[in-house]
């Protein structure tokens, strides 16, 4: 790393969280996870050693091929299955071997949402969202559980149909009728499979809003299996099943940011829009405290460097000496990277640091793409003459 070749790349906010719940247990961790369906010749496996880990807070958006897999694993997380094989830990509560009582409790925590309504056809509105109550909040007055359960069907665009019986109501009213009954005990987890398959462009939206309040200010773990592209812009992550089997698990708006980042350093001016994309999923992401040494004079390099938020310290010899301090938008390691001499300086944070990183061997790959298109435009001009 030469100090020549530092650059300030962009004013993103450093207090941009990385990812939701980064420094909290996970409300969801699977390892190994895998799923099979009948007995004997019967016996047909649909999930495959899936690994996952979800943060409170996030919004997980789970696609896929129908049959690959995504409702059996919303239910297993949902405990709604028996896991079967591999661990699974839900909101602190592992679900492998555990009692009836522990799951009627966990479930408490958890909001369901499912493309059959499930509304019970005898009560109103009203009374439908209400039981949802009733069973999670035993303790609170039917006077309070009513107002809550009117309040919920309100938000969801159904305050002047919180008197009529399902039979009474359109698909899309049923569907948000058995969205608020999901919602209305502000669950730590909610579940929701094509939650808006039935709504039009402006229900959906409502619904999509209220799940981002949840997770906003309940620190609320929200996943959705959906088809509905409409309301891919309020995820966190997109995770990609596969003949049952996790193909690919992308952090959506902290990859978008890290590409813009990315896009201004001038080491990537020559890589394409598509290469960036996929150079920023392929990032390592750490929460590093003041005083953390990064890289170590006359080191080999092996990783390049990107400060995503808070400062560090570069410097050299010895005794050492700061010869450079450098922030959001930052990068460094390239030189070594590139010539295949020793680290140069030694780096340290200044303060807590968010810093991304990428692997000598990423690195060297999205080179020889910019290294490739300029001699493709190259050929392409000598040939125009």
């Amino acid at each position: 790393m030469l100090p020549g070749s530092i650059q300030r790349a962009t004013l993103f906010d450093p207090n941009t969280r990385v990812r939701k719940g980064i420094e909290s247990q996970p409300s969801i961790r699977a390892t190994n996870l895998s799923h099979f369906y009948g007995t004997g010749e019967l016996r047909k496996q649909v999930l495959y050693g899936n690994n996952l880990t979800v943060y409170p807070g996030e919004i997980i958006i789970m696609t896929g091929p129908s049959g690959s897999g995504k409702t059996t694993l919303l239910t297993l997380v949902g405990a709604l299955r028996r896991v079967q094989e591999g661990n699974l830990s839900v909101l602190g509560q592992p679900l492998e071997g555990a009692s009836p009582s522990q799951l009627v409790d966990f479930r408490r925590n958890v909001g369901f949402i499912f493309q059959a309504h499930n509304l019970f056809e005898a009560l109103t509105a009203t009374q439908n969202v209400r039981m949802s109550l009733e069973l999670t909040r035993p303790d609170q007055s039917i006077r309070q559980n009513t107002k809550d359960a009117r309040e919920m069907l309100d938000r969801v665009g159904l305050g002047n149909r919180i008197n009529h019986k399902p039979k009474q109501l359109s698909g899309g009213q049923k569907q948000r009728v058995a969205i608020a009954r999901g919602l209305v005990h502000n669950p730590k987890l909610v579940l929701a499979d094509e939650p808006t398959a039935a709504l039009d462009e402006q229900s959906g939206r409502t619904v999509v809003e209220l799940l981002q309040k949840l997770a906003s200010e309940n620190q609320s773990t929200i996943v959705i299996v959906t088809h509905d592209n409409r309301i891919l812009d309020v995820a966190d992550r997109i995770i990609t099943l596969v003949d049952g089997a996790i193909r690919s698990d992308a952090l959506v708006k902290e990859a978008a940011i890290l590409t813009q980042m990315l896009a201004k350093c001038s080491i990537f001016e020559r890589v394409t829009p598509r290469t960036l994309t996929r150079v920023a999923d392929e990032m390592t992401i750490e929460r590093l405290p003041p005083g953390t040494q990064i890289i170590r004079e006359n080191d080999p390099g092996d990783r390049f460097f990107l400060v995503r938020s808070g400062s560090v310290s570069v410097r050299r010899g010895h005794p050492e000496h700061e010869i450079a301090t450098l922030g959001v938008g930052d990068f460094f390691g390239e030189t070594a990277l590139l010539t295949g001499q020793p680290r140069n300086a030694s780096v340290y944070t200044r303060e807590e640091t968010l810093l991304c990183s990428l692997s000598k061997t990423n690195f060297q790959s999205a080179m020889a793409e910019s290294a490739s298109l300029e001699t493709e435009i190259r050929e392409a001009y000598f040939e125009r003459k």
